[in-house]
């Protein structure tokens, strides 16, 4: 059992032809992961930097941005998209439907930066103004492009996201994640989307998030990466609990490990363009929890790569994921 959890006499992934070199890393061995570690990806973001949208357009070829939620969100969260996209919408019918959910994500993003993290008490009015207004685009965006491609389940996740910042109510959300997940009924980041909208700073009852956690990560096959839906619900937990050991208990840690080993650490697991975001997510949780027998091996696979998410729920991530690293 040792030998498999910690790699002993398995076969190591195939070199990706698509990894993006490591250019540099700090000291302790860490480095920030760059456009989902992908030089296909890192080519959609210098189009979308430089207001490409024919090199946009060429770049997300490879890719299917109505259920890739990473790939959609190096452009949500890429300030400049709002300058260009909207003539995009206009101008190309016949790629109308993309431009819509470009759109519509990056002013939810964008939306937010508006508002900002701070507590809605210290919120300015006119941030609330403005926050309200980019909500309400994106809502309409993201709608018509849902109408636009049925299939599609990006644009559901989202509006989950601008259904809460909007205080749209429960039925209306509760509908939206039913929309998703007939599209997908394995969808990770809708998934996490809902385990954040249940938790009680949103509304939700203690205990809702995880037992919501649990029935979906019952249904899910070896290897896929639904696993990580557990460890977002312990990570929620202990942003709302407050003692800093909430999660170290036998109880937490055994499912943790149960859940990467079904997972991310399973070898049906795919590695594809941002895996090392869901390595993060149980990185931090297993740390959290204290937990010793899965973190080493989850931070050995990283060799170092820091994704922002879901660290930064941390006041100073980087230097708390260079600890846990550490101390692993």
């Amino acid at each position: 059992m040792f030998d498999k959890l910690f790699g002993r006499g398995a076969e190591r992934p195939a070199a990706d032809p698509h990894a993006l070199p490591v250019s540099r890393r700090q000291k302790n061995g860490m480095y920030t992961l760059r456009a989902l570690g992908d030089t296909r990806v890192l080519a959609l973001v210098e189009a979308a930097e430089a207001g490409d949208w024919e090199a946009v357009k060429a770049a997300l070829t490879p890719f299917d941005l109505g259920r890739d939620h990473q790939i959609l969100a190096e452009l949500a969260d890429l300030d400049g998209v709002q300058d260009w996209i909207g003539q995009a919408v206009e101008d190309d019918k016949g790629h109308r439907a993309t431009a819509l959910l470009i759109s519509g994500t990056r002013h939810i993003s964008w939306g937010w930066e508006a508002r900002t993290s701070d507590r809605a008490m210290n919120v300015t009015q006119e941030q609330w103004r403005v926050f309200h207004e980019r909500l309400h685009i994106a809502e309409e965006q993201l709608l018509e492009a849902a109408e636009l491609r049925p299939e599609w389940v990006t644009p559901w996740r989202r509006l989950l996201t601008s259904g809460r910042g909007m205080s749209l109510g429960s039925a209306v959300n509760e509908t939206r994640l039913d929309a998703a997940l007939r599209r997908d009924r394995l969808d990770l980041e809708t998934h996490i989307e809902w385990v954040s909208q249940l938790q009680p700073r949103w509304g939700g009852e203690p205990g809702q998030a995880l037992a919501f956690a649990r029935k979906a990560f019952t249904g899910a096959p070896a290897g896929h990466r639904l696993g990580c839906v557990i460890a977002m619900a312990h990570i929620e937990d202990w942003v709302e609990s407050d003692s800093e050991e909430c999660l170290v208990t036998p109880e937490i840690q055994d499912e943790l490990l149960d859940a990467a080993e079904h997972s991310i650490l399973h070898p049906a697991y795919v590695r594809r363009p941002g895996w090392q975001e869901d390595f993060n997510i149980f990185a931090m949780a297993l740390s959290l929890a204290s937990e010793s027998i899965a973190l080493p091996r989850v931070f050995q696979e990283l060799q170092g790569a820091y994704t922002s998410w879901p660290w930064k729920y941390m006041a100073q991530p980087e230097k708390m994921y260079a600890r846990a690293r550490r101390n692993a």
